[in-house]
C-alpha cells in the first residue's frame, strides 16, 4: 500500500498550494498538472486527480482549491505537504483525519536546523506512527516517475523515462542531475530525494527499485545511513538482482561538518562505509557524473570477463587508452595469430594497421573497415567486449560507422563502449548511438572508466 501510494497514486493533494510562480507551491502544482515548470519543454501531466489546498484561493492553475484536505469530498492517495514548519504537524493532524497514509513533505526547517528543528521532527515522526502514516522527507524535493507522467516534485521538468533508479539524500543535487539528464537524453524510471529521512530512508527505496521491473540499475547520493545493518542486508539482497552504484559524500573532516548542517546527522568514517558497500555488493563511485554512467552501463550490460579488446582509427587515442586500460586493471587482451589472419584476408585492412590490441585500423579507415574489425574481434570467444573509438578525418564516415556498431549489438550480444570524439560534425553518429542505446563518451577515459565498471 505504501508503494502503491507513494509511485502510483491515483489521487494527489498538494497542501501548501500557492499561485505565487516562485513558490514552491506553485512548482508542485504545475509539474503535477503539465510535467514541467518551464514552458520550453512539454511534458505529459499527472493522469489523476490533483488538489490544491490553501484556505486563501479559489483556483490555482484552473484547479478547484480547497482550504483543508478535510474538505476534499474524494479519497486521497498521497498528500505533498509544503507548508511552514511550525505547522506541519498540524495539517500531518488534519491528514491522519483524511486517512491519508503516505505523506510528502517538502518543508525544511527541522532537524537540519540544529536542536529545536529535530524535536519538531521527532513530533511529526512520533505523530505519524501512531496513526501509520509513512514519511518521505522533510526537507527533500519529492519524486519522480517519469514513465507514469507524475512529478511529485519541484524540480524544473520531468526527465525522460529509462531504466535507471536515481536515489538522493540531496534535492538540489538532484534538480542539477535532471537538468544535466534532459540536456543528454538520459533517462530514468524514477527519481526520488529523501532529504532528511524521518521515516522512509535509501533501504526502502532499495526495496522498491529491487521489485520495479522498469529499474535496471540503481545509482545512489547518499550522505550517511539512518540504519547501517539494514541497508547491508538490504543492498545485499537488491545487488544480486540489480547493480547497485553509490557515491557517498562527507569522505573527510570538513564534509562531514557539511553533512550535519545539511541533513541533519554526522556522517562516520568513511572506509567503514567503504567496507560496508563491499560486503553489500555496492560498486563505489567518486563523482556524480560516474555514477550515473556506471549505473547505465550496469543497466544495459552484464558483467563481464576481464578480455578486453580497443578498435581506434586514431593512434595517438588508442596509446591513451592503452595507458587508462592499464591504470584501471582493464585487461587489453593479445590478439591470437589467427585472428590477425582474418584480418589479413579481410582484403579492406590498410598495409599499415598495427596487428596488436588496440588495434589502430589508421585514420583513413571507412565503415568497411571499422565493420571488419569490430565483427571479426566481437566473433572470438576470449574477447569478451569492446572499445571503440572514431576520431574525425576529411573521409570519416561518422552515421555509417555508428551503424556499424548498432548492428554489432543485436549481432554479438557483447558490450561494446563507444568514443566518437569531436563536436559539430559527429552529433549526428552520437545521436544513432543515442537512440539505440549505445553508450558514447566524448573522452577516452570516460569510455574506459565506463568498462571498467563490466570487469570489476
Amino acid at each position: 500500500m505504501i508503494y502503491k501510494n507513494l509511485f502510483k497514486p491515483k489521487s494527489i493533494a498538494v497542501i501548501g498550494a500557492s499561485r505565487d510562480k516562485n513558490s514552491v507551491g506553485y512548482g508542485l502544482v504545475e509539474n503535477l498538472k503539465s510535467g514541467s515548470v518551464l514552458k520550453a519543454f512539454v511534458c505529459k501531466g499527472f493522469r489523476g486527480d490533483i488538489y490544491p489546498v490553501n484556505p486563501n484561493v479559489d483556483y490555482i492553475l484552473g484547479l478547484k482549491c480547497y482550504p483543508s484536505v478535510l474538505k476534499i469530498k474524494d479519497e486521497i492517495d498521497l498528500a505533498i505537504i509544503a507548508v511552514p514548519a511550525k505547522i506541519v504537524l498540524k495539517v500531518l493532524q488534519e491528514c491522519a483525519r483524511k486517512k491519508i497514509n503516505v505523506v510528502i513533505i517538502i518543508s525544511s526547517g527541522f532537524a537540519e536546523l540544529g536542536n529545536k528543528g529535530k524535536k519538531m521532527q521527532d513530533e511529526i515522526v512520533s505523530f505519524a506512527k501512531t496513526k501509520g502514516i509513512r514519511i518521505l522527507g522533510p526537507n527533500c524535493l519529492g519524486f519522480i516517475r517519469p514513465a507514469a507522467n507524475l512529478n511529485a516534485s519541484f524540480a524544473p521538468s520531468t526527465p525522460l523515462a529509462g531504466n535507471v533508479a536515481f536515489i538522493s539524500q540531496s534535492g538540489a543535487l538532484a534538480d542539477s542531475v535532471i537538468d544535466w539528464a534532459i540536456q543528454n537524453e538520459y533517462g530514468f524510471s524514477f527519481l526520488v530525494s529523501y532529504g532528511n529521512q524521518a521515516d522512509l530512508d535509501v533501504s526502502d527505496f532499495l526495496e522498491f527499485a529491487m521489485k520495479d521491473e522498469k529499474t535496471k540499475g540503481i545509482a545512489i547520493y547518499l550522505e550517511w545511513l539512518k540504519n547501517g545493518r539494514r541497508f547491508m542486508e538490504v543492498a545485499k539482497r537488491v545487488s544480486k538482482v540489480k547493480p547497485i552504484i553509490v557515491i557517498k559524500a562527507g569522505k573527510h573532516e570538513k564534509g562531514i561538518k557539511a553533512v550535519s548542517s545539511h541533513t541533519g546527522s554526522l556522517a562516520s568514517e568513511y572506509e567503514i562505509y567503504k567496507a560496508a558497500f563491499r560486503q553489500s555488493g555496492v560498486h563505489v563511485v567518486d563523482t556524480v557524473e560516474e555514477l550515473l554512467d556506471a549505473a547505465k552501463i550496469l543497466s544495459m550490460f552484464n558483467k563481464i570477463e576481464n578480455n578486453v579488446a580497443v578498435v581506434t582509427n586514431g593512434g595517438g587515442c588508442g596509446v591513451l587508452a592503452a595507458d587508462y586500460c592499464q591504470e584501471l586493471g582493464i585487461n587489453l587482451v593479445e590478439l591470437r595469430d589467427s585472428t590477425i589472419k582474418k584480418l589479413d584476408k579481410s582484403g579492406v585492412m590498410h598495409p599499415a594497421y598495427n596487428r596488436r590490441n588496440p588495434l589502430d585500423i589508421v585514420g583513413d579507415a571507412l565503415a568497411d573497415r571499422y565493420r571488419v574489425a569490430i565483427e571479426t574481434l566481437l566473433a572470438e570467444n576470449y574477447i569478451s567486449g569492446l572499445i571503440v573509438i572514431q576520431t574525425l578525418q576529411t573521409m570519416t564516415q561518422g552515421a555509417e560507422n555508428a551503424r556499424v556498431v548498432i548492428e554489432a549489438v543485436k549481432k554479438f550480444k557483447k558490450p561494446i563502449i563507444c568514443s566518437f570524439l569531436g563536436g559539430y560534425f559527429t552529433k549526428g553518429p552520437v545521436r544513432l548511438l543515442t537512440e539505440a542505446g549505445i553508450p558514447n563518451f566524448d573522452d577516452v577515459k570516460k569510455a574506459v572508466k565506463v568498462m571498467s565498471v563490466l570487469v570489476e
